[in-house]
This record gives structure tokens, sequence and C-alpha cells, in this order.
């Protein structure tokens, strides 16, 4: 499939009298690593949820392409895979019996179940794990399980929530070497989180604050244009001028 991007212009969304999202304008481009950076309450799980059709905008547009053409989202949906913030795994279904129900889902046919789970199991180091129940499992490896049942069907568009929000450092890292590798296959990845560290591991930044976008661009040179030494002084910065 052709490399997919995505670009919002004077993206709203208001639940009654609460603005979620207020003009924002998103530039997702193909094949990058992008981090959607801010804290609870800034818009970033309804970023993520416009972006994948789950709600629809209070105005503004959500543009998809394909090889750089514009395209339908109903054409590129199969290859959008999206894992929410909230935990969404069966507790009383094993790592196997997860992955044998997205492959019933998403009716793959056996020889690429065989290899794509093989390959995900081996990746994420859960192969000997795969007769635990998802409930017994570590929050690392449960973050780890969720995102094998996203990559599961091979997506172009990889769109995570929070998806390191209460893992140790370690899982952290781990996982962020996973998607260094998912990164490497040109996919587009987009990670929201509000820890600051993060950031400095995407390729391109989207700072967002109470609904507004603040910056956007490769992490060093959002910190150059802002002149600030880190993400956290450009949050507080913006704290003090409210």
């Amino acid at each position: 499939m052709p490399e997919l991007s995505i670009r919002t212009e004077n993206l709203k969304k208001a639940f009654g009298r609460t603005q979620a999202l207020q003009d924002v304008s998103f530039d997702f481009s193909a094949g990058l690593l992008h981090g959607l950076i801010g804290s609870n309450g800034a818009g970033k799980t309804t970023t993520m949820r416009l972006l994948a059709g789950l709600l629809k905008p209070s105005s503004g547009t959500i543009n998809y392409f394909s090889g750089g053409h514009p395209a339908a989202f109903s054409d590129l949906r199969p290859g959008l895979a999206y894992m929410p913030q909230q935990a969404s795994l069966y507790p009383d279904l094993s790592i196997e019996e997860h992955l044998e129900f997205f492959r019933d889902l998403y009716r793959l046919e056996p020889g690429e179940y065989a290899r794509r789970s093989g390959e995900l199991l081996e990746i994420t180091r859960l192969a000997k794990f795969r007769e635990r129940r998802a409930g017994q499992l570590s929050g690392g490896m449960y973050k780890k399980l969720g995102l094998m049942c996203a990559l599961l069907r091979s997506p172009s568009v990889l769109l995570l929530d929070e998806p390191t929000n209460g893992v140790d450092p370690i899982s952290r890292r781990e996982f962020w070497e996973l998607l260094y590798g998912l990164a490497a296959q040109k996919i587009l990845i987009l990670v929201s989180t509000a820890y600051m560290d993060e950031a400095e591991r995407c390729s391109r930044v989207h700072l967002l604050d109470a609904g507004r976008l603040l910056a956007s661009g490769e992490p060093r040179a959002v910190l150059k244009e802002t002149g600030a030494a880190s993400f956290e002084e450009i949050f507080i910065k913006q704290g003090e001028r409210k």
C-alpha cells in the first residue's frame, strides 16, 4: 500500500460548552513517528478519535492522502489501526486467544496469520507467555499485547493513545524500541503522551494545550524556535501566560 498521510485544517470539536479542540491544523507526514504532546485535557484523545473516524468534527476538515494524492477515509480505513488509552483487552483470554480473536475479526488467511503472529510474538518477546491471560500480565506486557492486536493486519497508519502511560521505565524503553522498528518500515505512527521526555524520541512533535496547537515540527527545531531549553519549559511558559 502507498504511504499514507493525514492533514487537518481549522479542526474544532466541542462537547457541549467544552471546546476540546480549537482551530487546530495538523500535518502528519507519511512514514514518520509523530508525537502528540500535552497534559491531561489537552485534546490528545479527541484528536486520535477524530482521525480514527470515531468522532466527527464540529467544524474544519480532516484530509487523508495515499501516495500524496487525496483519498477517501473509507478506502484507507482497513489500513488504519487505533489503540485506545483505556484497557480494551479481555482479562480472561490468553495472549494467543487474543491473537486468534483478532485473526477472525480481520479475516486473515491462515498462512498470513501464522507468519504475522509469529513475527509479533518474537519482536515483543511474548512468545513464551502466549498461554498467559491478559489479566495476569504486567503493565508493559499488557501494552505490548494491545500493540500486537493493532499490528496484526499490517496497518499503514498506527494511532496510539498514551501507550506508555502508567508503564514502568524499562517497559517504556522497550515499547519505544518497538516503535522505532515499526517506523523503519515507513508506517505513519502517531503517539500521544504526557511524558515530556518522550517528545524528543519523535521525528515530529505537535504540542497541544487546552485544545490549541502551540507548535509543530522536528523536536530540536521546535525548541530552538520557541527559545526553550526543554518541552517542559514551553508548557510552563504557556501556563504563565494564562
